[in-house]
């Protein structure tokens, strides 16, 4: 993991376009691991899931969405076959029930993560994937190179009290850069930073790092 100064400083990072530029190279980082089919299924969460969500009512996730946020989770970390097993064996009523109760408890900072989690197979780090494609504006996606990056969270544990304060902490990133951004030029003003967004470009870090 990256650690010591060059993680401290990049975090701390202020400059709007550096952080522009990060978040810019997050598609050629995605690239960069050579997976195709991470690649179509990053491009498929972020320009076709959170529209497909949006459009029903009330908002839930179907059981094949689900299977395909984790395989995108999984494809940028570690796969884990038998929670694959596990999501692919849940009954599709049930994912829809299970989302729709979860996507009612937001903007509450825990609840709909538990809610989600418990899917088998569905722990903090998905649950946080179906969420940060419906609402990136609170739900950051869980990942531990990401969190590498983060003062004070302290060694990763995929559980739901370190998944808060690291939401937190990206959260408050998010407003700072946003209060930082808002008078400089057109092209960083109009971007809002989401909690999500800086976890995107902290990756694109990591992930350079750590290929």
């Amino acid at each position: 993991m990256p650690a010591g100064r060059y993680v401290e400083g990049v975090w701390q990072e202020n400059d709007c376009a550096q952080w522009q530029k990060r978040l810019d190279q997050y598609d050629s980082a995605i690239a960069a691991l050579g997976k195709e089919k991470l690649v179509n299924l990053d491009r498929w969460f972020r320009e076709e899931l959170p529209g497909n969500i949006l459009e029903r009512v009330p908002p839930c996730i179907h059981h094949d969405e689900l299977e395909d946020i984790a395989a995108w989770k999984m494809h940028r970390g570690t796969w884990r076959e038998r929670n694959r097993q596990l999501i692919a064996a849940i009954p599709p009523e049930k994912v829809e029930e299970v989302s729709r109760e979860a996507f009612a408890a937001i903007p509450d900072p825990r609840k709909p993560v538990a809610i989600l989690s418990t899917l088998p197979g569905v722990g903090p780090a998905t649950a946080s994937a179906a969420l940060a494609a419906y609402a990136p504006q609170i739900y950051p996606f869980f990942d531990e190179l990401v969190a590498a990056f983060i003062p004070g969270l302290g060694p990763v544990a995929f559980t739901m009290p370190y998944y808060l304060k690291y939401a937190t902490a990206l959260r408050e990133r998010a407003d700072q850069l946003n209060a930082t951004c808002a008078d400089k030029s057109s092209t960083t003003a109009l971007h809002k930073w989401t909690p999500h967004d800086v976890a995107q470009a902290l990756w694109a870090v990591g992930s350079s790092l750590h290929p």
